[in-house]
Formats: structure tokens, C-alpha cells, sequence
């Protein structure tokens, strides 16, 4: 077994380890509903990236397919439990995952014609379309009450009803895991290679022989396929799917999930699920503004962090592999100070605004921080402007500093790392042991 392959067995057994173990450390039902929520929030936001990320695909319609293996998999447990087939619940996420195939194959032969904005604006009409006959085929979609189902009318699985939130939170992350498996899988192969090279340089790819609608439209039909599936566990662990999940909300949402965790990384849409998911759930229980946070945290990445926050975090990497992180942590430190600030001025600045805007019945007295005062008082707006400006003027005074000394810090780190291995490959070549051309090239690999 070569040393990559290793690395990657270890990788997904420890991502395995980590799933399994969850439950003994966040033992409360909020906790196993949340982490379940992620589960098949990852899996929808990777079949999202292999749209956007894998092939350059930007599309507005993605909750089509999420939504349209959501309501298959609730009629297929309908029909199963109604006449007990042998089926068992964990295989029923394959309902979803084979009607988003048949829907993303019969929508994507037209909308992968075109690439660009043609093809978002094509995948927002298909989405409107099906969100509209979400509201006429009543038999199908269920009207505006939805189609109700029940896991736990189907066979028993190995004693298991998947009655308990736990049984079905194993269930969510045994298939998690074995998608995030399968699409990090696609991403090595050379059709998905291809994918890349159609997002960079479509014009290359024709040129070498080609079909770049092809290799669109068998990227959008896996996509589909992971996306009903998704949606499948969704209709599993909600028992319910109503007519919003293929409508224009859970698109924007998902594609907030990929930008923000970063589309260009596999890990950057995981990171996006967890964080969102925990931002749906849990900030929205401290503030009626949330979704002025998330939109002010899209902007930001958008502008300042296209990268994501998985770019951002594999940026160090270098740094931690060569032990250079210390150079930049005092930097780091530095930086957080005005943040901080900044943080504090923008969240005082929009609940304040929110309180006078939404809250008026409740008066003016407010408190935030821990901090009583009138959300009118002169003083109190002073104060959060003067937190803002304070945040933005140190940003500005620290961020070339901080750009400075991550980049020294990486290239010295990799010069080193170059000098320690050609040092090693003279000497290993001085002894005569035939060895020079291996630390040569471990010295190249170092390098990159």
C-alpha cells in the first residue's frame, strides 16, 4: 500500500471514528438533531460543489433535485410500510438518489447545452418551474400540508425501528460518510479531472478531443444523484416534505454553504454545512437578525475570503508542516484585537437597529453584552460607531503586516525545507548509496 493510500485509509477511518463517537460526547436529543441535520447538509452541499467547484457550474435551481428525492423517498416509504415489503430503512435514501438521477438527467441534457450565465439562468427557470408545479400537482407534492410519512413503518433493521433520534443519526452519518467516500472518489478519476479542465480552460478541453456538454452533463446527473439522496435522508429524519424544499431558499442556502466553507477545497463545503447548520439553529435562537449576520458573512467572504474558510485554513498548512507557525502567531494575535472590536461594534450596531426597527412594542431599554442601555441614547450610538471605526482602522493598519509576515514565514519555512533536503541528498550521495535521485526529488516535493 503506497504512502497516499495509506494517508487517505487513515483519513477516512478516523472521519468514521469521529462519527461513531459523536453521540457519546453530545448525548442531548438537540445535539443528535443538530448533527444530524449536518449529515445531510454535507452531503447536499458536496453535490453542490461538484457544480460549482468541480466543474464551474453556478446554479440557482440545485434544491430541484434535493427536494424532488425528498418527496420520492417519502411516497417509497409510504408504499413499503402500506404493504410491508422486505425493505429496510437504510436503503431507502436510494429512492432519492435515483429520482434526482432521472430528474437531473431530463433536465440537465438542456440546461448543460449552455455554460456561464446561461446555464444559472437556465437552472433558476427550472427551479421556478418545479417550485410552481409543486403548488398544481397536488397528488405528487401534496398541496401546501406536504406528503407525511413515517420511518418506522417499514421492516425492523437488525432489531432497529430507527425510532430513537440516536439510530437515526447513525443512520444520516453512515451514508454521509459513504457519499463524502464516493465523491472525494470521483474527484481522482479522470472523468472527474475533466471536470477541472472544463471549468479552467473549456477551450483546451475541445481542442484535445472533448465534449465539454458531455462531460456538464454527466457531472450535473452525479450531482443530482447525490442531492436526492440528501434529500432522502431529509424526508427520513423529518417524516415530512412540503412544497419549500424545491423552491429558490434552500438553492440560495446551499450555495451559501459551498461559497462560504470554500468551493475550490473537498473539505470547504463540510466546513460550510457545520457551520451554517449551527448558525440555523442555534443563532437563531439569541437574535430575530441571523440572516443579516449570514448575509453580512457571505459579503465578506465574497469580497476579502473568496478562498472560503477551507482555503483559509489550508493556507496554514505550510506553516504547520515546517513548524513556522510561530513567526506568524504573534501577528495573528495582533490581528484579532481590532477584529474583535470590529465584531463587537457590527453585532451592537444591528441589534440595536433591530431592536428600534422590529422590537418597538418592547420600548427603547435594551441590553446586550451584558450591558444595559436605551437603544435611542446618543451615547450608546457613540459608542458603537466609535467600535466600528476603531475595528476598521486597525484592520487596515494590521492586515499588510499580517499579509507580510505569512508570506515570509511560508517562503523561509520552504527554503529551508529545500536546504535540509539537498544538504541530506549530497551527503546520502557522498556515501555512495545511490540514493541522491530520491532526495532530489523529495527536495522538489518540498518545495511545492
Amino acid at each position: 500500500m503506497s504512502p497516499a493510500v495509506r494517508a487517505q485509509a487513515f483519513m477516512w477511518g478516523g472521519a468514521a471514528i469521529v462519527l461513531a463517537l459523536l453521540p457519546f460526547v453530545f448525548t442531548s436529543g438537540a445535539s443528535l438533531t443538530m448533527m444530524s441535520l449536518m449529515g445531510f447538509a454535507i452531503v447536499f452541499a458536496l453535490s453542490y460543489n461538484m457544480l460549482l467547484g468541480q466543474t464551474g457550474m453556478l446554479s440557482f435551481g440545485h434544491a430541484v433535485y434535493y427536494g424532488l428525492g425528498g418527496f420520492m423517498t417519502a411516497h417509497a416509504l409510504n408504499v413499503v410500510g402500506a404493504g410491508k415489503w422486505p425493505i429496510p430503512l437504510p436503503v431507502m435514501p436510494l429512492a432519492g438518489g435515483l429520482a434526482g438521477l432521472a430528474f437531473a438527467i431530463l433536465f440537465g441534457w438542456a440546461s448543460t447545452r449552455r455554460a456561464g450565465t446561461a446555464f444559472a439562468m437556465i437552472s433558476l427557470g427550472i427551479g421556478e418551474l418545479v417550485a410552481a408545479c409543486s403548488l398544481i400537482l397536488k397528488g405528487f407534492f401534496g398541496g401546501e400540508g406536504g406528503i407525511s410519512t413515517s420511518r418506522t413503518a417499514t421492516l425492523k433493521f437488525f432489531g432497529l425501528n430507527f425510532g430513537p433520534q440516536v439510530q437515526v443519526y447513525y443512520l444520516i452519518a453512515a451514508w454521509c460518510l459513504l457519499c463524502m467516500v464516493a465523491m472525494y472518489a470521483f474527484t481522482r478519476t479522470p472523468l472527474g479531472r475533466m471536470c477541472n479542465a472544463v471549468r479552467d480552460n473549456p477551450e483546451r478541453a475541445e481542442f484535445v478531443g472533448y465534449s465539454t456538454q458531455m462531460v456538464r452533463y454527466i457531472a450535473f446527473c452525479v450531482s443530482g444523484f447525490f442531492a436526492g439522496i440528501a434529500g432522502g435522508l431529509a424526508a427520513i429524519h423529518y417524516e415530512i416534505v412540503t412544497a419549500s424544499v424545491v423552491g429558490a431558499a434552500p438553492s440560495g442556502f446551499v450555495l451559501l454553504m459551498a461559497y462560504i466553507g470554500g468551493v475550490g477545497f473537498f473539505i470547504g463545503p463540510v466546513i460550510g454545512a457545520v457551520l451554517m447548520t449551527a448558525l440555523q439553529i442555534s443563532l437563531s435562537d439569541y437574535t430575530g437578525a441571523w440572516l443579516l449576520y449570514v448575509g453580512l458573512m457571505f459579503v465578506v467572504m465574497v469580497m476579502y475570503v473568496p478562498w472560503g474558510l477551507g482555503g483559509l485554513l489550508l493556507m496554514q498548512r505550510p506553516l504547520l508542516q515546517h513548524g513556522a507557525w510561530r513567526r506568524v502567531l504573534p501577528v495573528y494575535a495582533m490581528a484579532a484585537v481590532p477584529v474583535l472590536v470590529l465584531l463587537a461594534g457590527t453585532v451592537a450596531l444591528i441589534e440595536t437597529a433591530h431592536h428600534l426597527l422590529v422590537k418597538t412594542t418592547e420600548g427603547t431599554a435594551m441590553s446586550l453584552f451584558g450591558i444595559a442601555y436605551d437603544a435611542k441614547s446618543l451615547v450608546a450610538w457613540a459608542v458603537i460607531v466609535l467600535l466600528v471605526a476603531v475595528g476598521l482602522a486597525g484592520l487596515r493598519f494590521v492586515a499588510p503586516r499580517v499579509s507580510d509576515a505569512y508570506h515570509g514565514a511560508v517562503q523561509r519555512a520552504r527554503s529551508g525545507a529545500g536546504a535540509t533536503s539537498t544538504a541530506a541528498t549530497a551527503g546520502t550521495g557522498a556515501a555512495g548509496t545511490g540514493t541522491a535521485s530520491t532526495g532530489a526529488g523529495a527536495s522538489a516535493g518540498a518545495g511545492r
